[in-house]
């Protein structure tokens, strides 16, 4: 295994993401590396056939990657540890691919992502959005459960 020196973690802003950020920022400190937050607004291309009287799908993803970006800039500025280097960006489309594209793209050596929700949480970013970056991306994952 190389270097780590760039660790992807994909947040959905809960305070699950928000553990594993804490735990990825421990070890970037470690390794001297840098941290990449990646939020993705799942596309809604999909539903483009569908009608939603009154909805134009266009205006709702353009809404909700503005409210990403208010969100990502409020967890930086919140949870990010200052004296980590780190990059966020907000991306749209299929989730998992997104989160797999976006590291191999900034040349990650790692991924660090939750395992599952907590007990009486909806299911959000993790379960099978992480299933399928372990299959799928190109360098280490890391995958944690952020309840304990």
């Amino acid at each position: 295994m190389n270097d780590i020196k760039k660790i992807l973690v994909p947040t959905d802003f809960s305070i699950h993401s928000n553990r594993v950020l804490q735990a990825a920022i421990m070890i970037a400190r470690k390794f001297d590396a840098a941290i990449e937050v990646v939020f993705v607004v799942e596309s809604l291309d999909a539903y483009a056939g569908f009608a939603v009287p009154h909805l134009p799908l266009e205006n709702l993803e353009k809404e909700l990657l503005e409210r990403a970006k208010r969100k990502m800039t409020e967890f930086i500025a919140e949870d990010m540890a200052k004296d980590v280097p780190h990059a966020s960006t907000v991306l749209t489309g299929n989730v998992a691919a997104e989160i797999v594209r976006h590291a191999e793209a900034e040349g990650c050596d790692m991924i660090m992502i939750g395992t599952q929700t907590c007990k009486g949480v909806e299911k959000a970013l993790f379960g099978s959005v992480t299933e399928r970056v372990i299959k799928t991306a190109h360098c280490p994952v890391l995958s944690m459960n952020p309840c304990i």
